[in-house]
């Protein structure tokens, strides 16, 4: 992948996972492990995928609770002139009298009943089982959710490290190319005052020393937004200072495996892979609990209460009720085979979603490797072009101190040489980049 998508893809992933001002300013220089450290430490989108973790905890906690007693306690009053009502109540008070009493006309009754009622589902067709396995792997899959962000930000980070190295040291270059030039250049104007250089030497020279200062400018600004980007991606803020730790260049990666056992080692342990499967389970465990809403549910009861005309409470007036429920649903406007229908949707989604991230990881990884592979063939020709550019400048450098070749030459040659070595940079951290994309997807 060519070094601006890259910087692209990971200025997108910071915007996504961004906040401002949440990490001290780091004054000290920071290595490639602390500035991972601190990222896994601080962003805001790990931090978000931990709270998502914890909710899919608490959904398999209520999936659970349907395997528990259901226990109630309520209190309730009631006022009635109606005399079936009424004689009823007066019965459960335990104050029923024949003498003097007109069962027709009882007049008002009030009752107090506090009661406690405990009830526990004996079936529900497997709905309870089937949700809490769906509970269970939805849980699952926000842990596996988790370990890929994890493993795309320290991919990115990576990336906006390397690419601030990477500017840094091309910059270098520059600088010691637009010193070099300037120099030449003032004492190609005194040769030119004294009359002996031509006119075409100082313009040359100052072309030069003009593609020289813009080639400098664009590399100072490359790492103002490189570091920008690592940055966002750390969680601090844009104000804040950030200086990465001057270390040697790292070695150079090996080369990738082949394509068929990179792709059978992703798709036996990629983490978005497994999640992917985990919510196809999920979607067909739904889909169970729906059918078996077509089945019969039993629940049994107990009921323990008292029942008073005051709030005069006495357990002489206690009533148990002990049952067994079981309803089935003969016609519900066809809700039931609608829940089914949308499962069933749900689970041709979650297939085709699995497949649609299968193919993207697979491209994704073909592309690292290709990456891969094409920066260290790079790398490779960057150094035999670095040795010949050194050789030709030494060359020119004899050559010009024979007085046999112009300065012109000799900063062509110097402008060659850096241009070498800005290949070799560029490549060097472009297979670095290309190999952590492959451990991302490799972890």
């Amino acid at each position: 992948m060519p070094t601006k998508i890259i910087m692209l893809s990971v200025w997108l992933f910071a915007i996504s996972t961004s906040a401002s001002g949440l990490a001290v300013a780091r004054t000290e220089p920071l290595t490639l492990a602390q500035a991972i450290d601190l990222a896994l430490e601080n962003n805001p989108q790990l931090s978000i995928m931990q709270a998502r973790v914890a909710q899919a905890e608490t959904e398999l906690s209520l999936a659970l609770a349907n395997y528990f007693p259901q226990i109630k306690v309520a209190i309730a009053y009631q006022h009635t002139t109606n005399p079936a009502e009424a004689f009823a109540l007066i019965i459960a008070q335990r104050r029923l009298n024949f003498t003097g009493m007109d069962f027709n006309h009882p007049g008002g009754v009030d009752n107090y009943r506090p009661q406690l009622t405990a009830t526990y589902s004996l079936y529900r067709g497997g709905q309870d089982s089937h949700l809490a396995a769906a509970a269970q792997l939805g849980k699952q899959a926000s842990e596996l959710d988790q370990v890929a962000l994890r493993n795309r930000l320290i991919n990115h980070i990576t990336a906006a490290y390397f690419a601030q190295l990477a500017a840094s040291d091309v910059h270098r270059l520059n600088q010691h190319a637009v010193t070099a030039i300037a120099s030449e250049l003032s004492q190609t104007q005194h040769y030119f005052a004294a009359g002996t250089v031509l006119k075409a030497e100082v313009l040359s020279l100052q072309v030069h020393l003009a593609e020289a200062q813009d080639a400098e400018l664009h590399a100072f600004h490359a790492i103002e937004i490189a570091n920008t980007m690592l940055k966002t991606l750390l969680g601090i803020a844009v104000s804040d200072t950030l200086i990465l730790a001057d270390k040697p260049p790292a070695p150079e990666p090996s080369a990738p495996d082949a394509i068929a056992d990179l792709l059978a080692k992703i798709h036996a342990q990629h983490p978005e892979i497994q999640a992917a499967e985990k919510r196809i389970a999920i979607a067909q465990e739904q889909l169970a609990a729906a059918r078996g809403a077509y089945l019969p549910r039993a629940d049994a009861y107990v009921n323990y209460g008292l029942n008073s005309k005051n709030t005069d409470f006495d357990t002489n007036r206690d009533n148990v009720s002990v049952g067994v429920q079981v309803d089935v649903d003969v016609f519900n406007g066809f809700a039931t085979q609608a829940k089914i229908n949308k499962a069933e949707h749900e689970v041709a989604i979650a297939k085709e979603q699995a497949r649609q991230l299968r193919l993207q990881i697979e491209s994704e990884v073909n592309t690292a490797q290709i990456n891969l592979l094409d920066a260290l063939r790079r790398t490779e020709l960057a150094a035999l072009s670095v040795h010949a550019a050194d050789e030709a400048l030494r060359m020119v450098n004899e050559q010009r101190q024979a007085g046999v070749v112009t300065v012109t030459r000799y900063i062509e040659a110097e402008v060659a040489r850096d241009k070498a070595y800005t290949r070799h940079i560029t490549a060097h951290y472009d297979a670095l980049r290309a190999e952590a994309e492959l451990k991302q997807h490799a972890h």
